[in-house]
């Protein structure tokens, strides 16, 4: 028995569209797979508005991908850093703009990135390229009240507080440490482990142990014996 051209080509399509059915559910299933989600709650501070300056980090047992070279600001306003505490990720260039109508000389003596902003106002100061992990903490030469915070990070994976305390964060599937960072808190930054599975939101709730730095005449004793050390070097002519 014979089979006609025509029959031969419906016969085809029949098979073809099962099959484009199923490479089309597996390409839609693609851009989910492996997507876990971790919601962080924290709590223990000593009012809740103090809670948005944690940052909370997932770093992966396996070494995380590469990034692309990122940009952030930091203004400086009202005589205060804004964001007080900002978190990025290694390889990031960071601006600080003066909105004041006065102007200030930020700087830093903290081992990940020592630098110094001579006095200006508006955004005439060159960005500042973070390019090793760890914490930095950004002062004033002329106002002594003002104090940030750059986060450092050499992860991806990473978000700031809210008021509330929460923090919810989206990574492939896997094995990660978890890093909870707050200014007030002494030594390390809070750890856990964590194992994060596609489609299953985990939750996980830190307390913080704070207040635990004492502050006086405008900021911790360490910052104050930093700003005195810059206040003793040499000017450029």
């Amino acid at each position: 028995m014979s089979i006609s051209p025509r029959a031969t080509r419906s016969l085809r399509g029949t098979l073809r569209r099962p099959v484009a059915a199923l490479l089309l559910a597996l390409l839609s299933m693609s851009g989910s797979v492996g997507a876990a989600e971790l919601r962080v709650q924290l709590s223990g501070a000593g009012s809740p508005r103090e809670l948005a300056d944690a940052v909370v980090s997932l770093f992966p047992v396996r070494a995380a991908p590469q990034g692309p070279a990122a940009t952030a600001v930091m203004e400086q306003r009202a005589s205060s850093f804004v964001p007080r505490v900002l978190p990025v990720r290694v390889g990031t260039q960071v601006s600080f703009p003066n909105r004041d109508r006065i102007r200030h000389q930020a700087y830093s003596f903290s081992k990940a990135k020592p630098f110094e902003l001579p006095l200006y106002a508006g955004s005439d100061a060159a960005p500042v390229v973070f390019d090793q992990p760890g914490i930095v903490v950004v002062g004033c030469n002329i106002h002594d009240s003002m104090i940030g915070y750059v986060i450092v990070l050499d992860t991806p994976y990473f978000a700031r507080a809210g008021e509330d305390g929460v923090v919810a964060l989206n990574a492939p599937e896997g094995a990660y440490r978890v890093e909870v960072w707050h200014p007030r808190v002494k030594g390390a930054a809070v750890q856990k482990m964590v194992s994060l599975q596609a489609g299953r939101p985990q939750q996980l709730a830190v307390a913080l142990e704070m207040p635990v730095i004492a502050e006086q005449d405008g900021g911790p004793q360490r910052l104050r014996a930093l700003r005195d050390k810059l206040r003793r070097m040499p000017r450029k002519p």
